[in-house]
């Protein structure tokens, strides 16, 4: 099988949020099932450090309204998945990525310039796998402009939902350069909504997680396009995230103090605990006191209003020490830094995002806090669990599907939950992780050890892309 895989960032040349390691770890892990994949992307500004490695393929001028522009296509083989690079320094040659006047216009190009790289290179895929609203076209240009060509007459597309919230909504008047008839399909309340065009052309439609899948079909979690994806409904998937365990692997894991694995990991997290609290200035105030973190973006999706509501009664009552890393709002931020200051020795407000601290964290803690509003999939709990950090997560989104809350009666689960975007009810959750932790330590280490053995693989997640594959391309969706 052949797939043609569109995305608006790839990690490590390009990346803003979740999208850029999904777009990295998916094509990898279905390369090594045996198929041809082949990754396109923009060629950011960030992307040029590579740029003596790549080999030029050719270049295309694309008609935007009464213009061209030229595009230039680059080939870079990144651990053993080929990317291809699309250049037009006018449109991508920025500091960053989205949120120019002239984003409209640049993904149209860039879009284009996907199907033109189709129509004059030897790869013709099968499928062409589209991610969020910035190849939120292909689908549309397809139908409207290619499907008369024989190379273009079988190709079908899937769409992945990465985070309903961005759809990519432009004013009207940017569709002078589609070079096509006016068309409902991309009309949504009076403006230009490429996600809503790619919900209603492509062949099938996928989120990253089952629970997500059918959450989006209501209001709350629809953001306005649940009427779309309701019409969707029967093409309509959820397939898991599944994290990268060659990276993350507490046995391997260079950047810890100590590695370990599911059989042997009561040392290995105390001695990455004890690196970790010296290394961030907190005292272990008794022994072998519980360690609460949370890693993640900040804002108001991640559930920090909920911590802000309770979070400094937790530390004041408990014995636990927290650490808080990540980087956004500018309100959360000073949270952070208010609690650090306030709490200082038992709290960490760290601004900001460290990949090998994020690591360290994760080996150094018990409990991991996913507090989220909402939560397409989520990867923090797959990784903490991965390490032995249980989380506790608001039943939502990929949260509820992967982490099987505590219960003491059935000495089931592998982390914690609440039901409700309830302060009240995210405080009582913590408290109950960190009491276990400190009354009853035969019943977490069999918790830690169940969470370390769950399999949120690649091999897992990219088997059931392949599957849904074969299902689109036989018409069975």
């Amino acid at each position: 099988m052949k797939i043609l895989f569109s995305t608006g960032e790839v990690h490590p040349f390009s990346k803003t949020g979740g999208l850029a390691d999904v777009s990295a770890s998916l094509p990898k892990a279905i390369t090594k099932l045996g198929h041809q994949i082949k990754v396109i992307t923009p060629m950011y500004r960030t992307c040029k450090k590579w740029f003596d490695q790549m080999e030029y393929l050719g270049e295309v001028n694309i008609e935007m309204g009464k213009f061209h522009q030229n595009a230039k296509y680059f080939t870079l083989n990144h651990e053993g998945t080929d990317h291809i690079f699309v250049q037009n320094d006018y449109y991508f040659d920025r500091e960053t990525f989205y949120g120019h006047h002239d984003d409209a216009e640049r993904y149209v190009f860039f879009n284009k310039a996907v199907l033109e790289f189709v129509r004059t290179s030897k790869f013709k895929p099968d499928i062409i796998h589209i991610n969020d609203w910035q190849s939120g076209l292909i689908p549309f240009f397809i139908d409207e402009k290619y499907r008369h060509l024989k190379e273009f007459k079988n190709i079908k597309t899937l769409l992945s939902i990465h985070n309903l919230e961005y759809q990519g909504a432009f004013d009207q008047g940017v569709d002078k350069f589609f070079n096509t008839h006016f068309n409902y399909t991309y009309i949504h309340f009076d403006r230009i909504n490429f996600l809503k065009a790619a919900i209603m052309r492509a062949n099938a439609i996928n989120t990253v997680s089952p629970n997500y899948r059918d959450e989006i079909l209501t209001r709350f979690f629809g953001f306005t396009l649940d009427g779309a994806l309701k019409a969707r409904e029967n093409s309509l998937y959820g397939i898991l995230n599944g994290i990268d365990y060659e990276i993350n692997n507490p046995q391997t894991d260079h950047r810890l103090a100590k590695n370990y694995n599911q059989n042997h990991f009561i040392m290995g997290k105390r001695a990455n605990k004890k690196m970790v609290l010296e290394k961030l200035g907190l005292v272990q105030s008794e022994k072998d006191a519980p360690l609460v973190s949370f890693i993640g973006r900040l804002a108001r999706q991640k559930g920090i209003d909920l911590m802000k509501a309770t979070l400094e009664e937790v530390i004041i009552n408990t014995n636990a020490n927290f650490i808080l890393i990540g980087s956004g709002d500018h309100e959360y931020e000073n949270f952070f830094r208010f609690l650090e200051n306030k709490y200082r020795g038992k709290v960490c407000g760290y601004v900001g995002f460290n990949n090998d601290l994020a690591h360290q964290v994760y080996a150094a803690s018990d409990i991991l806090m996913m507090p989220s509003l909402f939560e397409p999939c989520g990867l923090g709990q797959m990784i903490a669990m991965r390490y032995g950090a249980l989380p506790v997560v608001r039943e939502t989104g990929g949260l509820k599907d992967t982490v099987m809350p505590y219960n003491k009666y059935t000495n089931e689960g592998v982390g914690f939950s609440f039901a409700n975007y309830n302060a009240h009810e995210f405080k009582d959750a913590v408290e109950r992780a960190i009491d276990l932790y400190n009354t009853n330590q035969t019943a977490w280490r069999e918790m830690v050890k169940r969470a370390m053995r769950e399999d949120h693989s690649l091999k897992r997640m990219a088997q059931d892309y392949i599957d849904l594959y074969q299902k689109i391309i036989k018409g069975e969706h």
